[in-house]
């Protein structure tokens, strides 16, 4: 049986551990808003490159707005390529939980 003591101390434990994990959950929300508002400001930084008759514009969100092959617009060449950036920008996410966040995936480089 828990001495009164004993109880106590692990009441206050769960206490403190429900806020860490408010406080852990209030970071977070902070963190991705941040990220929501660098991705905008991305967004809005944008480079267009013209080789013989192709034109493509990206964005720094890594987005491709348009491409265009003598003045006819490539719609399903944008889509695709646009998937695939957002296929492979999950795929990254995901080793980057699986690895601890970005120090895990550069080898705690830095430290």
């Amino acid at each position: 049986m828990i001495a009164m003591a004993d109880r106590g101390f692990f009441e206050k434990q769960a206490v403190k551990n429900m806020f860490d994990k408010l406080q852990q959950g209030k970071e977070l929300l902070k963190m991705r808003s941040q990220a929501k508002a660098l991705q905008k400001q991305l967004a809005e930084v944008t480079e267009t490159i013209e080789m013989g008759s192709v034109k493509v514009k990206v964005t720094a969100d890594q987005k491709v707005v348009y491409i265009e092959d003598n003045g006819e617009s490539r719609d399903e060449i944008v889509k695709a390529v646009n998937e695939a950036f957002k296929n492979v920008q999950k795929k990254a996410a995901q080793k980057m939980l699986q690895e601890g966040g970005l120090s895990g995936l550069l080898g705690g480089m830095g430290k």
